[in-house]
């Protein structure tokens, strides 16, 4: 339920929106990954949901392309 709330969120955007979106995910996903690698890190499955957020905000930004 949660990623189907994220997507109506995703659907409403401009496509400016859009990519500032995916420029903070893809910076977050950065962070996540550092601190794994440091062994900071205590809930990995957040690498597994930012990817895939990352991949729902390029999906939206392909069909709004077009």
């Amino acid at each position: 339920m949660k990623s189907v709330k994220f997507l109506e969120e995703l659907n409403t955007k401009s496509l400016s929106d859009l990519n500032a979106a995916l420029v903070d995910a893809k910076k977050e996903l950065f962070n996540l990954r550092f601190q794994n690698a440091t062994n900071q890190l205590d809930n990995t499955g957040r690498i597994r949901e930012v990817r895939r957020n990352i991949a729902r905000i390029q999906t939206v930004i392909k069909q709004k392309g077009e």
